[in-house]
Protein backbone atom coordinates (compact mmCIF):
# COMPACT_ATOMS: atom_id res chain seq x y z
CA UNK A 1 0.00 0.00 0.00
CA UNK A 2 1.04 3.59 -0.34
CA UNK A 3 3.12 5.02 2.44
CA UNK A 4 1.00 8.22 2.30
CA UNK A 5 -1.85 6.31 3.92
CA UNK A 6 -2.47 7.83 7.35
CA UNK A 7 -1.53 5.72 10.40
CA UNK A 8 -4.93 6.75 11.78
CA UNK A 9 -6.55 4.06 9.63
CA UNK A 10 -4.59 1.19 11.21
CA UNK A 11 -3.00 2.20 14.53
CA UNK A 12 -6.31 2.13 16.50
CA UNK A 13 -7.42 -1.19 15.00
CA UNK A 14 -4.06 -2.88 15.63
CA UNK A 15 -4.11 -1.91 19.30
CA UNK A 16 -7.78 -2.77 19.70
CA UNK A 17 -6.94 -6.24 18.35
CA UNK A 18 -4.00 -6.37 20.77
CA UNK A 19 -6.18 -5.63 23.79
CA UNK A 20 -9.26 -7.73 23.08
CA UNK A 21 -7.74 -11.25 23.37
CA UNK A 22 -5.74 -10.28 26.46
CA UNK A 23 -8.80 -8.94 28.29
CA UNK A 24 -10.94 -11.91 27.26
CA UNK A 25 -8.34 -14.29 28.68
CA UNK A 26 -7.29 -12.46 31.83
CA UNK A 27 -10.56 -10.81 32.92
CA UNK A 28 -13.70 -11.90 31.11
CA UNK A 29 -12.91 -15.63 31.33
CA UNK A 30 -13.00 -15.31 35.14
CA UNK A 31 -16.63 -14.24 35.03
CA UNK A 32 -17.56 -16.90 32.50
CA UNK A 33 -16.06 -19.75 34.52
CA UNK A 34 -17.65 -18.36 37.68
CA UNK A 35 -21.06 -18.41 35.98
CA UNK A 36 -20.46 -21.99 34.81
CA UNK A 37 -19.73 -23.26 38.33
CA UNK A 38 -15.94 -23.63 38.31
CA UNK A 39 -14.33 -23.16 41.80
CA UNK A 40 -12.34 -19.96 42.40
CA UNK A 41 -9.09 -21.87 42.98
CA UNK A 42 -9.16 -23.51 39.55
CA UNK A 43 -10.28 -20.31 37.84
CA UNK A 44 -7.50 -18.11 39.23
CA UNK A 45 -4.76 -20.72 38.72
CA UNK A 46 -5.46 -21.27 35.04
CA UNK A 47 -6.48 -17.69 34.20
CA UNK A 48 -3.18 -16.47 35.71
CA UNK A 49 -1.11 -19.17 33.99
CA UNK A 50 -2.62 -18.16 30.66
CA UNK A 51 -0.74 -14.84 30.87
CA UNK A 52 2.65 -16.63 30.85
CA UNK A 53 3.24 -16.11 27.09
CA UNK A 54 3.31 -12.34 27.69
CA UNK A 55 6.33 -12.97 29.97
CA UNK A 56 8.05 -14.93 27.20
CA UNK A 57 7.87 -12.21 24.55
CA UNK A 58 11.63 -11.51 24.60
CA UNK A 59 12.19 -15.17 23.65
CA UNK A 60 9.79 -14.99 20.69
CA UNK A 61 10.99 -11.73 19.18
CA UNK A 62 14.44 -12.81 17.82
CA UNK A 63 12.84 -15.61 15.80
CA UNK A 64 10.06 -13.34 14.57
CA UNK A 65 12.62 -10.84 13.32
CA UNK A 66 14.14 -13.46 11.02
CA UNK A 67 11.11 -15.31 9.67
CA UNK A 68 8.22 -13.45 8.07
CA UNK A 69 7.15 -9.82 8.12
CA UNK A 70 5.40 -7.85 10.83
CA UNK A 71 2.28 -7.48 8.69
CA UNK A 72 2.13 -11.24 8.20
CA UNK A 73 2.39 -11.84 11.95
CA UNK A 74 -0.27 -9.24 12.76
CA UNK A 75 -2.77 -10.70 10.30
CA UNK A 76 -1.93 -14.35 11.06
CA UNK A 77 -2.24 -13.97 14.84
CA UNK A 78 -5.56 -12.15 14.47
CA UNK A 79 -6.84 -14.98 12.28
CA UNK A 80 -5.65 -17.51 14.88
CA UNK A 81 -7.50 -15.62 17.62
CA UNK A 82 -10.65 -15.52 15.47
CA UNK A 83 -10.52 -19.27 14.84
CA UNK A 84 -9.80 -20.07 18.49
CA UNK A 85 -12.69 -17.90 19.67
CA UNK A 86 -14.95 -19.82 17.29
CA UNK A 87 -13.63 -23.09 18.69
CA UNK A 88 -14.30 -21.84 22.24
CA UNK A 89 -17.91 -21.26 21.14
CA UNK A 90 -18.04 -24.93 20.15
CA UNK A 91 -15.99 -26.16 23.13
CA UNK A 92 -18.32 -24.61 25.70
CA UNK A 93 -20.96 -27.05 24.56
CA UNK A 94 -19.05 -30.25 25.43
CA UNK A 95 -19.04 -32.11 28.73
CA UNK A 96 -15.38 -31.41 29.69
CA UNK A 97 -15.66 -27.81 28.51
CA UNK A 98 -13.23 -26.41 31.10
CA UNK A 99 -10.22 -28.45 29.96
CA UNK A 100 -11.05 -27.90 26.27
CA UNK A 101 -11.49 -24.17 26.76
CA UNK A 102 -8.24 -23.76 28.72
CA UNK A 103 -6.25 -25.50 25.95
CA UNK A 104 -7.84 -23.26 23.33
CA UNK A 105 -7.20 -20.16 25.43
CA UNK A 106 -3.54 -21.18 25.80
CA UNK A 107 -3.22 -21.18 22.01
CA UNK A 108 -4.81 -17.74 21.87
CA UNK A 109 -2.45 -16.50 24.59
CA UNK A 110 0.62 -17.53 22.56
CA UNK A 111 -0.87 -15.94 19.46
CA UNK A 112 -1.81 -12.80 21.40
CA UNK A 113 1.67 -12.32 22.82
CA UNK A 114 3.15 -12.64 19.32
CA UNK A 115 0.60 -10.09 18.11
CA UNK A 116 1.91 -7.69 20.78
CA UNK A 117 5.44 -8.02 19.41
CA UNK A 118 4.35 -7.61 15.78
CA UNK A 119 1.95 -4.75 16.57
CA UNK A 120 4.54 -2.74 18.52
CA UNK A 121 7.13 -3.53 15.84
CA UNK A 122 4.81 -2.30 13.10
CA UNK A 123 4.19 0.91 15.02
CA UNK A 124 7.90 1.62 15.51
CA UNK A 125 8.97 0.49 12.04
CA UNK A 126 6.50 2.37 9.87
CA UNK A 127 6.11 5.56 11.89
CA UNK A 128 8.73 8.27 12.16
CA UNK A 129 9.76 9.54 15.60
CA UNK A 130 7.40 12.48 15.18
CA UNK A 131 4.51 10.25 14.14
CA UNK A 132 5.15 7.91 17.05
CA UNK A 133 4.67 10.84 19.44
CA UNK A 134 1.56 11.99 17.56
CA UNK A 135 -0.17 8.61 17.68
CA UNK A 136 0.85 7.38 21.15
CA UNK A 137 -2.47 8.65 22.51
CA UNK A 138 -4.40 6.80 19.80
CA UNK A 139 -2.54 3.65 20.73
CA UNK A 140 -3.44 3.79 24.42
CA UNK A 141 -7.03 4.87 23.75
CA UNK A 142 -7.66 1.95 21.36
CA UNK A 143 -6.25 -0.59 23.82
CA UNK A 144 -8.47 0.77 26.59
CA UNK A 145 -11.51 0.77 24.29
CA UNK A 146 -10.92 -2.97 23.89
CA UNK A 147 -10.96 -3.31 27.70
CA UNK A 148 -14.15 -1.28 27.97
CA UNK A 149 -15.78 -3.28 25.18
CA UNK A 150 -14.85 -6.64 26.71
CA UNK A 151 -15.42 -5.96 30.42
CA UNK A 152 -18.32 -3.60 29.88
CA UNK A 153 -20.31 -4.19 26.69
CA UNK A 154 -19.71 -7.93 26.26
CA UNK A 155 -20.36 -8.77 29.93
CA UNK A 156 -23.50 -6.62 29.86
CA UNK A 157 -24.61 -8.47 26.72
CA UNK A 158 -24.16 -11.80 28.53
CA UNK A 159 -26.51 -10.59 31.25
CA UNK A 160 -29.13 -9.55 28.71
CA UNK A 161 -28.93 -12.72 26.60
CA UNK A 162 -28.96 -15.07 29.58
CA UNK A 163 -32.52 -14.02 30.46
CA UNK A 164 -33.85 -15.57 27.24
CA UNK A 165 -31.25 -18.15 26.24
CA UNK A 166 -29.56 -19.21 29.50
CA UNK A 167 -26.10 -18.33 30.78
CA UNK A 168 -24.21 -20.99 28.76
CA UNK A 169 -25.61 -19.91 25.41
CA UNK A 170 -25.11 -16.26 26.36
CA UNK A 171 -21.38 -16.83 26.91
CA UNK A 172 -21.10 -18.92 23.75
CA UNK A 173 -22.71 -16.14 21.74
CA UNK A 174 -20.37 -13.50 23.17
CA UNK A 175 -17.23 -15.48 22.33
CA UNK A 176 -18.56 -16.13 18.83
CA UNK A 177 -19.18 -12.40 18.42
CA UNK A 178 -15.62 -11.66 19.57
CA UNK A 179 -14.35 -14.18 17.01
CA UNK A 180 -16.28 -12.49 14.19
CA UNK A 181 -14.83 -9.12 15.25
CA UNK A 182 -11.26 -10.49 15.22
CA UNK A 183 -11.86 -12.04 11.79
CA UNK A 184 -13.12 -8.72 10.44
CA UNK A 185 -10.11 -6.88 11.88
CA UNK A 186 -7.70 -9.45 10.38
CA UNK A 187 -9.23 -9.06 6.90
CA UNK A 188 -9.14 -5.29 7.30
CA UNK A 189 -5.44 -5.37 8.22
CA UNK A 190 -4.68 -7.72 5.33
CA UNK A 191 -5.88 -4.96 3.03
CA UNK A 192 -4.79 -1.84 4.91
CA UNK A 193 -1.52 -2.48 6.78
CA UNK A 194 1.65 -1.18 5.09
CA UNK A 195 3.59 -3.95 3.35
CA UNK A 196 6.91 -2.22 2.74
CA UNK A 197 9.41 -0.99 5.30
CA UNK A 198 10.46 2.59 5.77
CA UNK A 199 13.66 3.18 3.84
CA UNK A 200 16.18 3.06 6.69
CA UNK A 201 19.49 1.28 7.00
CA UNK A 202 18.19 -0.52 10.06
CA UNK A 203 15.18 -1.89 8.21
CA UNK A 204 17.37 -3.17 5.35
CA UNK A 205 19.57 -5.13 7.70
CA UNK A 206 19.09 -8.89 7.63
CA UNK A 207 20.51 -11.24 10.22
CA UNK A 208 20.77 -14.95 10.68
CA UNK A 209 18.99 -16.62 13.56
CA UNK A 210 22.30 -17.25 15.32
CA UNK A 211 23.22 -13.56 15.02
CA UNK A 212 19.82 -12.58 16.40
CA UNK A 213 20.18 -14.95 19.36
CA UNK A 214 23.73 -13.73 20.06
CA UNK A 215 22.48 -10.15 20.05
CA UNK A 216 19.64 -11.12 22.39
CA UNK A 217 22.06 -12.74 24.87
CA UNK A 218 24.26 -9.62 24.85
CA UNK A 219 21.25 -7.38 25.47
CA UNK A 220 19.95 -9.67 28.23
CA UNK A 221 23.33 -9.75 30.00
CA UNK A 222 23.70 -5.96 29.76
CA UNK A 223 20.28 -5.59 31.40
CA UNK A 224 21.51 -7.33 34.56
CA UNK A 225 24.68 -5.22 34.59
CA UNK A 226 22.72 -1.99 35.09
CA UNK A 227 23.27 0.09 38.21
CA UNK A 228 20.83 -0.81 41.06
CA UNK A 229 19.16 -3.40 38.79
CA UNK A 230 18.59 -5.97 41.54
CA UNK A 231 16.93 -3.39 43.79
CA UNK A 232 14.88 -2.25 40.81
CA UNK A 233 13.71 -5.79 40.08
CA UNK A 234 12.78 -6.31 43.73
CA UNK A 235 10.83 -3.04 43.64
CA UNK A 236 9.04 -3.97 40.39
CA UNK A 237 8.06 -7.39 41.70
CA UNK A 238 6.83 -6.10 45.07
CA UNK A 239 5.01 -3.05 43.65
CA UNK A 240 2.47 -5.27 41.85
CA UNK A 241 2.51 -8.24 44.24
CA UNK A 242 -0.75 -7.31 45.98
CA UNK A 243 -2.34 -6.61 42.60
CA UNK A 244 -1.27 -10.06 41.42
CA UNK A 245 -2.76 -11.65 44.52
CA UNK A 246 -6.08 -9.79 44.45
CA UNK A 247 -6.80 -8.87 40.83
CA UNK A 248 -8.25 -12.26 39.85
CA UNK A 249 -10.27 -12.59 43.05
CA UNK A 250 -11.90 -9.14 42.84
CA UNK A 251 -14.35 -9.88 39.99
CA UNK A 252 -15.13 -13.32 41.46
CA UNK A 253 -15.89 -11.65 44.81
CA UNK A 254 -18.18 -9.12 43.14
CA UNK A 255 -20.04 -11.93 41.37
CA UNK A 256 -20.26 -14.29 44.37
CA UNK A 257 -23.53 -14.42 46.29
CA UNK A 258 -23.95 -12.60 49.60
CA UNK A 259 -24.17 -15.92 51.46
CA UNK A 260 -20.73 -16.80 50.05
CA UNK A 261 -19.27 -13.53 51.34
CA UNK A 262 -19.55 -11.69 48.00
CA UNK A 263 -21.57 -8.78 46.64
CA UNK A 264 -23.84 -10.66 44.24
CA UNK A 265 -23.57 -8.46 41.14
CA UNK A 266 -25.31 -9.63 38.01
CA UNK A 267 -23.45 -9.61 34.69
CA UNK A 268 -25.48 -6.58 33.59
CA UNK A 269 -24.58 -4.65 36.74
CA UNK A 270 -20.92 -5.66 36.46
CA UNK A 271 -20.69 -4.65 32.80
CA UNK A 272 -22.54 -1.37 33.35
CA UNK A 273 -20.40 -0.25 36.32
CA UNK A 274 -17.08 -1.19 34.75
CA UNK A 275 -18.03 0.17 31.34
CA UNK A 276 -19.10 3.61 32.63
CA UNK A 277 -17.95 4.86 36.04
CA UNK A 278 -14.94 2.53 36.22
CA UNK A 279 -13.68 3.51 32.79
CA UNK A 280 -14.09 7.24 33.42
CA UNK A 281 -12.27 6.96 36.75
CA UNK A 282 -9.39 5.03 35.18
CA UNK A 283 -8.89 7.62 32.44
CA UNK A 284 -9.15 10.51 34.92
CA UNK A 285 -6.67 8.86 37.29
CA UNK A 286 -4.16 8.24 34.50
CA UNK A 287 -4.38 11.82 33.21
CA UNK A 288 -4.13 13.45 36.65
CA UNK A 289 -1.18 11.22 37.54
CA UNK A 290 0.72 12.46 34.49
CA UNK A 291 0.24 16.09 35.54
CA UNK A 292 1.10 15.25 39.15
CA UNK A 293 4.37 13.57 38.18
CA UNK A 294 5.37 16.25 35.67
CA UNK A 295 4.81 19.00 38.26
CA UNK A 296 6.67 17.48 41.22
CA UNK A 297 8.99 14.92 39.57
CA UNK A 298 8.81 11.14 39.84
CA UNK A 299 11.45 10.89 42.56
CA UNK A 300 9.40 13.01 44.96
CA UNK A 301 6.03 11.39 44.32
CA UNK A 302 6.83 7.69 43.81
CA UNK A 303 5.92 6.69 47.36
CA UNK A 304 2.59 8.54 47.22
CA UNK A 305 1.85 6.87 43.89
CA UNK A 306 2.48 3.47 45.49
CA UNK A 307 0.08 4.34 48.31
CA UNK A 308 -2.65 5.40 45.88
CA UNK A 309 -2.02 2.29 43.77
CA UNK A 310 -3.10 0.20 46.78
CA UNK A 311 -6.40 2.07 47.34
CA UNK A 312 -8.31 -0.60 45.36
CA UNK A 313 -7.36 -3.28 47.86
CA UNK A 314 -8.54 -1.17 50.82
CA UNK A 315 -11.80 -0.73 48.92
CA UNK A 316 -12.25 -4.46 48.41
CA UNK A 317 -11.54 -5.20 52.06
CA UNK A 318 -14.21 -2.69 53.09
CA UNK A 319 -16.70 -4.11 50.58
CA UNK A 320 -16.02 -7.64 51.86
CA UNK A 321 -16.39 -6.50 55.47
CA UNK A 322 -19.63 -4.53 55.08
CA UNK A 323 -21.19 -6.32 52.05
CA UNK A 324 -23.36 -3.27 51.25
CA UNK A 325 -26.83 -3.93 49.85
CA UNK A 326 -27.07 -0.55 48.11
CA UNK A 327 -25.52 -0.81 44.65
CA UNK A 328 -24.27 2.77 44.92
CA UNK A 329 -21.62 1.84 47.50
CA UNK A 330 -20.24 -0.86 45.23
CA UNK A 331 -20.24 1.57 42.30
CA UNK A 332 -18.33 4.13 44.40
CA UNK A 333 -15.89 1.41 45.47
CA UNK A 334 -15.19 0.24 41.90
CA UNK A 335 -14.81 3.87 40.80
CA UNK A 336 -12.20 4.42 43.53
CA UNK A 337 -10.52 1.16 42.53
CA UNK A 338 -10.11 2.21 38.92
CA UNK A 339 -9.03 5.75 39.81
CA UNK A 340 -6.34 4.48 42.21
CA UNK A 341 -5.17 1.84 39.76
CA UNK A 342 -4.91 4.32 36.88
CA UNK A 343 -3.20 6.95 39.04
CA UNK A 344 -0.63 4.60 40.60
CA UNK A 345 0.22 2.42 37.62
CA UNK A 346 1.47 5.37 35.58
CA UNK A 347 4.28 5.85 38.11
CA UNK A 348 5.54 2.30 37.71
CA UNK A 349 5.51 2.54 33.91
CA UNK A 350 7.44 5.79 34.00
CA UNK A 351 9.94 4.34 36.48
CA UNK A 352 10.49 1.43 34.11
CA UNK A 353 11.15 3.78 31.19
CA UNK A 354 13.28 6.36 32.98
CA UNK A 355 15.29 4.27 35.47
CA UNK A 356 15.22 0.61 34.41
CA UNK A 357 15.23 0.79 30.59
CA UNK A 358 17.28 3.93 29.94
CA UNK A 359 20.41 3.26 27.89
CA UNK A 360 21.52 1.97 24.47
CA UNK A 361 18.99 -0.91 24.41
CA UNK A 362 16.02 0.97 25.84
CA UNK A 363 13.27 -0.80 23.91
CA UNK A 364 14.65 -4.29 24.52
CA UNK A 365 15.38 -3.61 28.19
CA UNK A 366 11.88 -2.23 28.67
CA UNK A 367 10.47 -5.43 27.15
CA UNK A 368 12.59 -7.58 29.47
CA UNK A 369 11.56 -5.53 32.50
CA UNK A 370 7.85 -5.68 31.68
CA UNK A 371 8.07 -9.42 31.00
CA UNK A 372 9.64 -10.02 34.43
CA UNK A 373 7.10 -7.69 35.99
CA UNK A 374 4.30 -9.82 34.55
CA UNK A 375 5.54 -12.73 36.66
CA UNK A 376 4.81 -10.74 39.83
CA UNK A 377 1.16 -10.68 38.78
CA UNK A 378 0.94 -14.17 37.29
CA UNK A 379 2.55 -16.24 40.08
CA UNK A 380 0.53 -14.91 43.07
CA UNK A 381 -2.58 -14.99 40.88
CA UNK A 382 -2.13 -18.73 40.42
CA UNK A 383 -2.45 -19.37 44.18
CA UNK A 384 -4.90 -16.58 45.03
CA UNK A 385 -8.00 -18.70 44.49
CA UNK A 386 -6.78 -21.46 46.77
CA UNK A 387 -6.04 -18.95 49.54
CA UNK A 388 -9.41 -17.26 49.09
CA UNK A 389 -11.24 -20.59 49.20
CA UNK A 390 -9.56 -21.41 52.51
CA UNK A 391 -9.92 -18.10 54.38
CA UNK A 392 -12.88 -16.35 52.74
CA UNK A 393 -13.01 -13.03 50.90
CA UNK A 394 -12.80 -10.72 53.93
CA UNK A 395 -9.63 -12.22 55.40
CA UNK A 396 -8.16 -12.68 51.93
CA UNK A 397 -8.31 -8.95 51.14
CA UNK A 398 -6.83 -8.17 54.58
CA UNK A 399 -3.91 -10.51 53.77
CA UNK A 400 -3.52 -8.72 50.42
CA UNK A 401 -3.17 -5.39 52.25
CA UNK A 402 -0.45 -6.80 54.51
CA UNK A 403 1.39 -8.13 51.46
CA UNK A 404 1.49 -4.56 50.11
CA UNK A 405 3.74 -3.33 52.95
CA UNK A 406 7.11 -4.57 51.55
CA UNK A 407 6.33 -2.89 48.23
CA UNK A 408 5.59 0.41 49.96
CA UNK A 409 8.89 0.19 51.86
CA UNK A 410 10.72 -0.42 48.57
CA UNK A 411 8.95 2.56 46.96
CA UNK A 412 10.19 4.75 49.81
CA UNK A 413 13.78 3.43 49.69
CA UNK A 414 14.40 2.73 45.97
CA UNK A 415 17.44 4.63 44.62
CA UNK A 416 17.30 6.63 41.39
CA UNK A 417 20.03 6.36 38.74
CA UNK A 418 18.82 9.36 36.72
CA UNK A 419 17.25 12.66 37.74
CA UNK A 420 14.07 14.06 36.21
CA UNK A 421 16.06 15.62 33.34
CA UNK A 422 17.66 12.28 32.44
CA UNK A 423 21.10 13.07 33.84
CA UNK A 424 22.92 10.36 35.76
CA UNK A 425 22.96 11.04 39.48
Amino acid sequence: MSQTKSPAVWVPTVYFAMGLPMVLLSDVSLLMFKDLGIPDGRITFWASLLTLPWSLKPLFSPVMEIFGTKKQYVVLTELVSAVVLGLIFAGLGVENFFAVTIVLMALMAISGSMHDIAGDGTYMQYLSQKQQSQYIGWQGAAYNIAKIFARGALVYLVGSLSKDYGVLWAWRAVFLLAGVIMLAVALYHLAILPGKMRNTEESKETRSLSDAMKSFVEIFVSFFEKKHIWFYLLFILLYRLTEGLAIKIAPLFLKAGVAEGGIGLTNEQFGLIYGTAGTAAFILGSLLSGYYISHFGLRKVLFSLALIFNIPFVVYFLLAYFQPEWLGWTTIGITMEYFGYGFGFVGLNLFMMQQVARGPHQMAHYAIGTSLMNLSVMLPGMVSGSISDRVGYELFFLIALVVAIPGLICAYKVPFTYDDEGNEI
